[in-house]
């Protein structure tokens, strides 16, 4: 899995490059706790190029999130499809996130 990482000030961007499956769920939590540990709290995941999550990649998500909350900080998500919408809604972990259109909307939220 290809993943994207930039940052835009204080806040770091981490963008996959296709679904987030059982295989691929590893990888990505490798790099969000990598990206967790140089951040300053503030991460934007763009799904933008996520076509599907599996319950691993939503696992992966929700950890995620937490960690982030645990130590005062936010992971937010742009760019969901309706795909990954319905299923973030019938896991009932839509509330887990602040949700955006796009990435500069994201970024903004932080100020």
């Amino acid at each position: 899995m290809d993943i994207h990482e930039q940052r835009e000030g204080a806040v770091t961007v981490l963008k996959p490059m296709g679904p987030i499956l059982q295989g691929e769920a590893d990888q990505f939590r490798s790099r969000l706790g990598e990206a967790m540990t140089r951040s300053l709290g503030r991460m934007v995941v763009d799904v933008s190029a996520v076509a599907y999550v599996d319950s691993k990649g939503l696992e992966t998500l929700a950890d995620a999130a937490e960690e982030f909350s645990s130590i005062g900080g936010a992971l937010k998500l742009c760019g969901a499809n309706e795909t990954l919408r319905e299923v973030l809604d019938v896991t009932e972990l839509t509330p887990m996130f602040e949700h955006f259109a796009d990435v500069h909307t994201a970024i903004r939220s932080f100020l």
